[in-house]
């Protein structure tokens, strides 16, 4: 007689078989990792809470158990960052975060794909590595022309307005300029009790497109030229001018805001205009949770006296070189970013897939039309303007993370009246050189 949890054991594997690429790979796998317990860590984020969601799925289907760590994004990386550095094995899956990719990959940390993606016993054809977009593996392969990650998204950094019908009712347009969105914020600003600007305190993120579009730059000419220029007139001037929009602009506490913080102040409409990936701001078009789906508005981050240079970004998942399920870590990648899977995501409201087949998706698209904003077309000219300028090299440079962390404090120090602009990037400078030199970085 079969037992009821059996039953529903069989049946939730039949319901996870149809995500993946071809019906005998399920049970093939089984047999193979039956039992086997695989510990998994990302950062929190939309599609890693997906995943969250459907592990039943893949663990009826392959019989393994999966342990799966969601932090935050600073505390998933600095733990990550020091358990592959010191070799640890703790963990058989992980995000491969942008900023690290460089250091985690061709450190050595990270196993290489290549293999696992040839072998047509471990991945069909039909899994298709080649449907993902080539700006999304470029930052996923080493030096040695390997791959180590597949993304699971590509990211564009927006700007987006939850109240925009204030923004209309001032008479004025959707900014483009740096210029125009003060203008819009000091004319929307605390009207119907709705502050005006806040961020993700990811400033490393966040504040760079400002920097750069004011003609600064963090490094002068990376990745080969790693001259810091974080204490120009050009920097100095961009920290001045984003530091006030949160000052002047932003609610109580604004400098603690975490992406998902930002996203539901925006949904709730206590705060207007944000900077932030797709991914996130694909979430306020939910009607079922956003209070403010009827007055949204979305378009390129703003731009200055030097142009225009969205953040774009790519995550993707990996297996670190020390796990000892290296297999099992596979078959969960392969379920996790099958094109079944992602497509799933899409129809789920996922706003920043990696494959190409769900960016062109009618499914997708039509998603991605917001009160007459083409999140998906934003996005896709973010990526196209920062593939033509390469002005996001610096984000994958070994030793971005350190600069990183400076540049968060030093927006913060400012924002809350700490120190000068002047002072705090001056400081900026300072404590990235010793990082660099740290690092064995020759400046």
């Amino acid at each position: 007689m079969i037992s009821r949890r059996s039953l529903l054991r069989s049946t939730a594997a039949i319901g996870a078989a149809s995500l993946l690429p071809r019906a005998g790979w399920a049970e093939a796998i089984r047999q193979r990792f039956d039992g086997v317990t695989l510990n998994v860590s990302t950062f929190s984020a939309a599609f890693p809470s997906l995943l969250k969601q459907w592990l039943p799925e893949f663990e009826a289907l392959t019989g393994a158990t999966v342990n799966y760590d969601t932090p935050s994004f600073p505390v998933y990386n600095q733990r990550t960052d020091l358990e592959l550095s010191t070799g640890g094995a703790a963990y058989d899956v992980v995000n491969v975060t942008f900023i690290y990719s460089s250091r985690w990959i061709n450190s050595g940390w990270l196993t290489p794909l290549d293999d696992f993606i040839a072998d047509r016993n471990r991945t069909p054809a039909d899994w298709d590595v080649t449907d993902f977009l080539p700006g999304a593996i470029a930052p996923e392969t080493g030096a040695d022309g390997r791959l180590y990650g597949i993304p699971w998204t590509a990211e564009a950094l927006l700007t987006g307005s939850s109240r925009f019908d204030l923004v209309e009712a001032a008479g004025l347009e959707f900014p483009d300029t740096t210029d125009d969105l003060v203008r819009v914020l000091r004319a929307v600003n605390g009207k119907d009790r709705v502050a005006g600007f806040v961020a993700d305190n990811h400033y490393g993120w966040t504040f760079v497109p400002y920097l750069q579009a004011f003609g600064g730059n963090v490094f002068r000419a990376p990745p080969d030229d790693l001259f810091l220029t974080l204490d120009t007139p050009e920097a100095i001037a961009a920290a001045e001018y984003y530091s006030n929009l949160l000052r002047e602009f932003g609610p109580d506490g604004a400098v603690t805001y975490t992406p998902d913080q930002v996203t539901q102040s925006l949904k709730l409409g206590r705060v207007n205009f944000t900077d932030a990936g797709q991914l996130y701001l694909a979430q306020l078009g939910d009607a079922k949770t956003s209070k403010t789906v009827n007055t949204l508005k979305f378009g390129l981050v703003p731009k200055g006296p030097a142009g225009r240079f969205p953040g774009t970004a790519v995550h993707g998942l990996g297996i670190p070189a020390a796990s000892k399920n290296k297999e099992a870590a596979w078959a969960f990648i392969q379920w996790a970013l099958s094109k079944q899977t992602t497509a799933k995501a899409v129809a789920a409201g996922y706003g920043s897939p990696a494959r190409r087949s769900d960016i062109e998706s009618a499914t997708f698209r039509q998603k991605q039309v917001i009160n007459g904003s083409d999140l998906a077309q934003l996005a896709l000219d973010s990526v196209d303007l920062a593939a033509k300028s390469g002005h996001m090299k610096y984000r994958t440079v070994s030793v971005y993370p350190q600069v990183d962390q400076q540049l968060n404090k030093a927006i913060e120090l400012i924002t809350t009246g700490q120190l000068s602009a002047k002072e705090a990037m001056q400081q900026a400078q300072v404590a990235s050189l010793a990082e660099l030199k740290r690092a064995g970085v020759k400046i």
